[in-house]
């Protein structure tokens, strides 16, 4: 039987962009952080990002020179709950479109990978595209309305990542990764028919390799 897919946003719902973009953004805008809300639209109006060239020079300027794709946060629960998943056997797939600044291509996938290696987060492969229905998968979780409502469209099962700018958006919605990992699980299971959750005593701490690798 095939694996069930599980496709996976990166920006608002594995990584939190708007704390690591906010940081430029304040830094050319010449404000404090504390003057540009959390709480933001899609397209981030409340910023008002014109002051300091608009939301595409601002955002190429954090990849290319600011390398937010390396450094950002990870979202509470992430890897844990994505481990957990790919030891159910779940196939994890991520889905991004970070090869959106021109020119700055090599540093994208590459500062990708390193923050997905460096925050241990598992993955069976990874795409590097905008038109997400063209990437096959049982279920997706993204936080991009756009996205939602271009995968549902296409009759695809997708969950909406809790976020300011989604509000709009009908469920399923899960508010965080315990959530999401629940929901996963159940679809894998009626799918799939039954679905092996990670066993009592089985060590599945996001940094066993590390801890394999000493002892």
């Amino acid at each position: 039987m095939e694996p069930f897919v599980f496709g996976v946003d990166l920006d608002g719902v594995c990584g939190d962009y708007t704390p690591a973009f906010r940081t430029v953004a304040a830094r050319e805008l010449g404000v404090p952080e504390e003057e540009l809300p959390l709480e933001r639209s899609w397209d981030f109006r409340e910023w008002n990002l014109e002051r300091a060239g608009g939301f595409e020079r601002l955002h190429a300027l954090a990849v290319a020179e600011d390398r937010i794709f390396a450094r950002m946060p990870a979202i509470e629960g992430v890897t844990d709950a994505l481990w957990r998943l790919s030891d159910a056997g779940i196939h994890i797939r991520v889905i991004t479109h970070r090869l959106y600044v021109n020119w700055g291509h090599a540093s994208a996938v590459a500062d990708t990978v390193g923050w997905l290696d460096e925050n241990r987060i598992p993955y069976r492969d990874i795409c590097f595209l905008g038109n997400k229905p063209d990437v096959g998968a049982d279920a997706y979780i993204d936080d991009g309305p756009h996205n939602i409502v271009q995968l549902r469209d296409a009759g695809f099962n997708a969950i909406v990542f809790d976020q300011p700018y989604n509000q709009d958006l009908d469920g399923p919605r899960v508010k965080n990764w315990a959530e999401l990992e629940e929901m996963i699980m159940e679809m894998a299971a009626d799918r799939l028919g039954v679905i092996e959750p990670q066993l009592p005593g089985v060590d599945a701490g996001a940094d066993r390799i590390d801890r394999n690798r000493s002892e």
